[in-house]
């Protein structure tokens, strides 16, 4: 099962056989006070600042969203997308709620998208599947609906067959299909971690589909933070997440860790190189 996503020079292949892809998170509103004011001014170097430290930090997909609130996103996401092309040429996830933001931004991008995002609820189903067809992007899938996220793993499940079978039927391959089983802090439900890993486990097990999910939401509240977004991130990862949506900085050396115990990582290559660049870069500091 392989999600291809590109750039117009570059590919990256989304897979169980190869290594964790990694999409950046940073480039998104939501809780950065200063990225908001940016983009509410309609500045995007921030979002050029960013794109290129995630790259350099071992991004290998960039998620760009810009929906703070005031901002037209129909207007301002294509621009965003451009500009985050000057400053590299890694695939992009394009991250709207907005159809119409989402179908500007691919008129724009030269290559093959990753959307994010469909709902299994009806409007979407049909609105962004359509996009996704036209455009041939592949897309993620989120097991939500008009409800919102099932506490439930059975509900969810559900919901990504019904996403799933909608999007063949529309004449998608299932391999262009990523779905995310939504990530719940665990400080506000102490059983969202078991109910998202069973969640994954039968999702993976039954449909076979590439899998992302938001890793670091499981720690909102907690202190910690980046521990125990990287220790989840590894238990994911072994479950079939094979594309998870990161701050790349804080979390890459888990994912390079658990492909490594995995078997993912002939002869701990990546591993290895990654400790030799690091410990190259600590040996130069004053």
């Amino acid at each position: 099962m392989q999600t291809k996503v590109s750039s117009l020079t570059r590919e990256v292949i989304i897979s169980d056989t190869g290594p964790t892809i990694l999409i950046g998170e940073r480039i998104n509103p939501t809780g950065k006070k200063k990225l908001q004011q940016e983009l509410l001014a309609g500045n995007l170097d921030l979002v050029r600042q960013e794109a290129a430290q995630q790259v350099a930090a071992g991004a290998d997909i960039l998620d760009v969203n810009v929906g703070a609130t005031g901002v037209d996103e129909v207007a301002l996401l294509p621009q965003a997308i451009l500009a985050v092309r000057e400053v590299t040429d890694v695939p992009l996830c394009i991250d709207s709620g907005n159809p119409r933001a989402l179908e500007a931004a691919l008129k724009v991008y030269k290559g093959r998208a990753l959307v994010n995002s469909v709902k299994a609820e009806e409007s979407s189903l049909q609105d962004v599947l359509a996009l996704v067809k036209e455009h041939n992007a592949a897309v993620i899938g989120l097991t939500m609906d008009e409800k919102g996220i099932p506490a439930d793993a059975a509900r969810r499940i559900q919901l990504a067959h019904r996403i799933v079978e909608r999007a063949e039927t529309m004449g998608l391959e299932r391999e262009d299909i990523v779905i995310d089983c939504l990530n719940i802090p665990v400080a506000a439900n102490t059983a969202a971690g078991a109910t998202l890993v069973e969640a994954i486990s039968a999702v993976k097990r039954e449909l076979g589909v590439n899998m992302t999910l938001g890793a670091s939401n499981v720690s909102f509240g907690l202190p910690e933070r980046p521990l125990l977004n990287g220790v989840f991130l590894g238990i994911v990862i072994n479950l079939g997440v094979n594309c998870p949506v990161v701050d790349v900085g804080k979390v890459r050396q888990y994912a390079l860790a658990a492909d490594a115990l995995l078997g993912r990582d002939q002869y701990m290559r990546r591993f290895i190189q990654d400790f030799r660049i690091r410990q190259k870069a600590a040996q130069q500091q004053p």
